[in-house]
């Protein structure tokens, strides 16, 4: 099972969390014009990484804050979690 360290709640199973995405696929800033490929791309094109990736998660059974979890899709060994609004370490900004 994962165990998710949330930085107000402490460490909690993964079953109080929902998952909430890819957290490296950056919106389209809404001034930039895109064609309808570009954001038909953003919706549905999803990397499925196997090691380290960087994803959303919902504290939804606790304190209701979204996170960033990075986290190792193979083992499932979590390395960090932070706010959603931080950069978390070796995030590209």
């Amino acid at each position: 099972m994962i165990r998710i360290n949330c930085p107000w709640c402490g460490v909690r199973n993964m079953t109080e969390f929902n998952y909430g995405g890819d957290a490296i696929n950056k919106h389209p800033g809404l001034s930039e014009e895109i064609s309808k490929e570009q954001y038909t791309d953003y919706i549905n094109k999803r990397n499925n990484p196997a090691g380290e990736h960087i994803e959303y998660w919902q504290h939804t059974n606790g304190c209701r804050q979204w996170l960033k979890v990075k986290r190792d899709t193979l083992t499932h060994e979590v390395f960090d979690v932070v706010a959603a609004n931080t950069a978390i370490d070796g995030e590209q900004q």
